[in-house]
């Protein structure tokens, strides 16, 4: 009788460690999970590769890069000035590959390349955008001929280089795209240099 209650108090004591270990183990083997829902969570915040101040940087720079394009067209045909020819080249060269560079990724993002405003011509009517020529401004550089044409095309130019540093430093300053990021202290560095150049041509 008494081997009989002894074996029992064994098998019950066995059980109740097995009770234990198994109780001690669940928390053992349940405690990665916040670990790995930690992990996930950054995981997923490292997958938001751009905001908004990226997609409106890129969205805003092409249309403000057209009309710079666009400017640098109209040189070879009004001036003889082989320094703002040569400016005019390094700006249409430099500018209509960072166009595409800034469609491509647009288009990658699955948004529009330009945004459309009610009222702003597709978002890019010349007056939303910092340096922006007018209008007006565009026709009478147009009309304009010899030297009266390089004044008016180094001294818009310089303003919408201006217009083009500001946009990069907010770029700068709010964006998180990398590549985006690394246009934006490019097209800064260079058209920083650029609004020397023009400067010294107009004896500023």
């Amino acid at each position: 009788m008494r081997r009989q209650t002894t074996a029992c108090s064994i098998l019950i004591a066995t059980a109740l460690l097995g009770a234990c270990s198994t109780g001690t183990d669940d928390p053992a083997t349940s405690s990665p999970a916040p670990t790995s829902a930690a992990d996930s969570a950054a995981s997923g915040s490292e997958s938001v590769s751009h905001n908004d101040a990226d997609i409106a940087f890129n969205q805003m720079m092409i249309p403000h890069h057209r009309q710079a394009v666009a400017m640098a067209e109209l040189v070879d045909e009004r001036t003889t000035t082989p320094a703002v020819r040569a400016l005019a080249d390094q700006i249409e060269n430099a500018q209509q590959p960072e166009i595409d560079q800034m469609t491509a990724r647009l288009t990658d993002w699955g948004v529009p390349a330009e945004p459309v405003e009610p009222g702003e011509h597709g978002g890019h009517g010349g007056h939303s955008m910092s340096g922006m020529m007018t209008d007006d401004e565009m026709a009478a550089l147009t009309d304009a001929r010899g030297t009266e044409f390089d004044r008016l095309w180094l001294d818009g130019m310089i303003r919408h280089h201006q217009g083009a540093v500001a946009m990069a430093d907010d770029e700068l300053t709010r964006g998180i795209d990398g590549p985006s990021r690394a246009l934006a202290q490019q097209i800064k560095a260079s058209q920083q240099a650029e609004i020397g150049e023009m400067k010294q041509l107009l004896g500023q």
